[in-house]
């Protein structure tokens, strides 16, 4: 009896460590380098509460968070939204003792850097510059510091829409499902641009053999994400509130449907922003920000288009971001203009999302990060 409660009360206990090992990374527009940028909170993966491990100060709007393959670092674009500025920052992430440390800057080789990516081997990074329209390549050391540029792309053409689409605007840094090409969505000049990522050399990006994929005119190529069978990959434009999907294969992309993120009562101020494909594969979810602010929910059929299935409100205003955590379990979600966070449990069979835990306040809550340690 004694060996059975024994057994019964390591259970728990392991299921319990289990569920405070896991990690989420809050960005700010603090706008003011006294007040808190990056916010650490534990998610108690069984409840789905979020609670408050530290916060780091001194730097400007933290727009975008990734974390490095072995997980010690975390990156940032920093300065975002600053007049003539813009950098990319790394910090230590100790688990143990649930720090955060800063470790270096370097500047972002344009303005308002908006995504950064980490190479699998975690020796390089890569950061898009939307106000200017480039891409910027870093080696990383081992401890974490970024060295810097070795490489930048400057972009000028613009598109159609004369407010928003008067020269490049490149707002992510995607890398394929092998880590040998980087794709670039060009909100400016409707088109994914896309490079070839040669690990060994000193300057990794190269002329791919289709350097971009146009889009829709006066659509604007946002955020892009690849199906975990590698077939399949997904942009969503923000300016026409669609997703576009493609076949993948080699660095190419063949568009085989556009479908509407937002439902047939709005007819414009879409803003689409962020898109994620939960981890089995079966479902995407965008982000719609301007009138609807909320998740497009969409079922992904074996030919890898898409089937609308339902829609979440976000509960705030302006979702910006939002991120899945890899057992698919949780989806959160970021308001900026609100300044308020939500969890939601996923329902694994259908997709559907129901708000979990309390709503946590974090003024102009810009990005969202999630791992499990």
């Amino acid at each position: 009896m004694k060996k059975r409660i024994l057994l019964i009360i390591t259970f728990f206990a392991c299921i319990n460590l289990y569920s405070q090992n896991t990690y989420v990374f809050f960005g700010s527009f603090n706008h003011d380098k006294t007040t808190e940028g990056i916010y650490v909170y534990q998610l108690d993966t069984i409840h789905g509460k979020l609670s408050k491990i530290t916060t780091v100060k001194g730097f400007i709007n933290p727009s975008f968070l990734t974390l490095s393959p072995n997980e010690k670092y975390l990156f940032a674009c920093t300065e975002s939204k600053t007049p003539n500025a813009g950098s990319v920052s790394s910090f230590e992430f100790n688990p143990e003792n649930k720090s955060l440390t800063f470790i270096n800057s370097q500047k972002s080789g344009g303005e308002n850097p908006v995504y950064v990516a980490v190479h699998k081997s975690g020796k390089w990074l890569i950061n898009g510059n939307y106000t200017e329209g480039s891409v910027s390549v870093y080696p990383i050391s081992k401890n974490g510091t970024i060295n810097p540029i070795t490489q930048n792309f400057q972009f000028s053409e613009g598109s159609i829409n004369p407010e928003r689409q008067n020269r490049s605007h490149i707002h992510s840094t995607v890398f394929s499902p092998n880590f040998d090409y980087v794709f670039l969505p060009d909100l400016g000049a409707d088109k994914i641009r896309c490079y070839k990522f040669e690990n060994e050399k000193s300057e990794p990006l190269q002329i791919a053999e289709k350097p971009f994929t146009k889009t829709t005119l006066g659509s604007g190529p946002r955020h892009f994400t690849f199906h975990p069978n590698e077939k399949f990959a997904y942009c969503i434009e923000e300016l026409t509130g669609t997703v576009n999907a493609y076949k993948y294969e080699n660095g190419k992309l063949d568009s085989i449907q556009r479908i509407n993120t937002h439902t047939e009562k709005y007819k414009e101020d879409f803003e689409s922003s962020d898109i994620h494909i939960s981890p089995d594969g079966r479902y995407l979810y965008a982000s719609n920000r301007g009138e609807e602010n909320n998740i497009a929910i969409f079922a992904i059929q074996n030919d890898g288009k898409l089937k609308a299935i339902g829609y979440q409100s976000t509960l705030g205003e302006h979702p910006r971001t939002f991120t899945i955590d890899e057992t698919g379990k949780f989806l959160i979600v970021t308001n900026v203009v609100t300044g308020n966070v939500f969890v939601f449990k996923r329902n694994i069979e259908t997709g559907l999302l129901k708000k979990v835990g309390k709503e946590l306040k974090i003024k102009n809550v810009s990005c969202v990060q999630i791992k499990r340690y």
